[in-house]
């Protein structure tokens, strides 16, 4: 798998396009950003843009070009 280089600092209402769509859910926004004690980036959520739902994930698997890119696409 390849992967896109990421800064997780820089996430934030970022927008992202999944190459495997569930419930024509196809573009997201990066609008919370998790940190832990040592204020280091651990998780992100992804609001879908059709519907608002939201997905908590860690921020790495946003790495993954299979999965993701990066933008509205």
């Amino acid at each position: 798998m390849s992967k896109h280089q990421i800064n997780p600092n820089k996430l934030l209402l970022s927008k992202w396009t999944s190459h495997s769509p569930q419930q024509k859910e196809k573009h997201f926004i990066v609008t919370e950003l998790i940190r832990d004690e040592d204020d280091k980036v651990i998780e992100c959520v992804l609001e879908a843009v059709i519907n608002h739902q939201q997905y908590r994930l860690p921020w790495q698997s946003l790495s993954t070009k299979e999965l993701w890119q990066q933008g509205w696409k």
